[in-house]
């Protein structure tokens, strides 16, 4: 009898040692960090229990929700979009979003990471949807950057903050693929004639700036050459008129010999004309040589009496030499 009283007042010792334990297990909880619990008194929000070591009241309290406080990442499905210009594409994309009220994500909206990918897809199918095919490929930036601050300004009230929404793939039709890759090609072809056009362009305006050059160069040459020619054309006038003026001067002062200088010249010039006429194959005339050599020899005569210093004796000479007279 005594035994079996003592084996009684064990089990309840047990039954009693159990239910404390459940209690106190009940009443600490350990949060771990990256996370927030909420706290429910009899179904009613209390508090917020935040990363480390906290008692609840036992029997009144409890744990609510378990909420992540951490930047997660989350799958947004593909679905298909019209665009503007009626092409329809298939859009899969990303969102990045962080918890940052623990109280507001867990009881303001039901199931969170459903509501926010429904939001995305609705979102994506209306920015993406008032777009032209060509736009949704070129501007993804754009579409990423209008989709979070709609999505952003839409999830504000759940305390979630969308930190990104990307798109990762817009896939077209095949044969909507094929009429790029012509156009692309198409468009590859006419840059590629636009640079022949641009070089045969800068290879012609080269080539006449070159051949300007070279008509300034020959005119710049022609030029000196013409200017040289006038110098020397002047030095030979000069070259004559001193002549002309030394003979004159003989001349007046009585000297033969340069009386027979001036009609010799004038006679060998005479020939020289007659022997280059183009009608005139043979010339046959009688010359008297010495007369000519004669008159030709008084130009030293008379150069001498020019520059000075024998002017005496060149008369003296002048009086015993006589030349052939024509």
């Amino acid at each position: 009898m005594l035994g079996d009283l003592a084996s009684g007042l064990s089990v309840t010792a047990l039954i009693f040692v159990a239910a404390i334990a459940m209690v106190l297990w009940s009443t600490i909880k350990i949060v771990p960090q990256g996370y927030n619990y909420t706290v429910e008194s009899f179904g009613r929000y209390t508090r917020t229990l935040t990363p480390g070591l906290s008692i609840l009241m036992p029997v009144k309290e409890r744990i609510g929700y378990r909420m992540n406080m951490k930047e997660q990442v989350m799958d947004i499905p593909s679905q298909h979009v019209i665009t503007r210009d009626n092409v329809v594409v298939r859009v899969d994309g990303i969102t990045f979003f962080q918890v940052l009220s623990a109280p507001k994500a867990a009881y303001e909206v039901d199931e969170l990471e459903l509501a926010i990918s429904n939001l995305t897809m609705t979102n994506v199918r209306t920015v993406m949807g008032s777009m032209l095919l060509d736009e949704l490929l070129s501007n993804r930036d754009q579409i990423n950057t209008q989709l979070l601050h709609v999505v952003d300004a839409a999830t504000e009230s759940w305390g979630v903050k969308v930190t990104r929404i990307e798109i990762k793939d817009i896939e077209t039709p095949p044969s909507m693929q094929e009429t790029m890759a012509q156009q692309a090609a198409a468009e590859r072809d006419k840059r590629a004639q636009i640079l022949v056009s641009e070089g045969a362009r800068k290879a012609a305006i080269l080539e006449a700036e070159g051949k300007k050059e070279a008509v300034l160069l020959a005119a710049d040459g022609r030029k000196e050459a013409a200017f040289r020619d006038a110098e020397a054309r002047e030095r030979s006038a000069e070259a004559e008129a001193n002549a002309t003026a030394m003979v004159s001067k003989a001349i007046a002062e009585g000297n033969v010999q340069a009386i027979n200088y001036f009609v010799a010249n004038n006679y060998v010039k005479a020939l020289e004309a007659i022997a280059k006429s183009p009608n005139q194959k043979i010339l046959m005339m009688p010359l008297e040589a010495s007369a000519l050599i004669g008159s030709l020899a008084g130009v030293a005569e008379i150069a001498s009496e020019a520059f000075g210093g024998k002017n005496n004796s060149g008369s003296n000479s002048s009086g015993s030499r006589t030349g052939p007279k024509i």
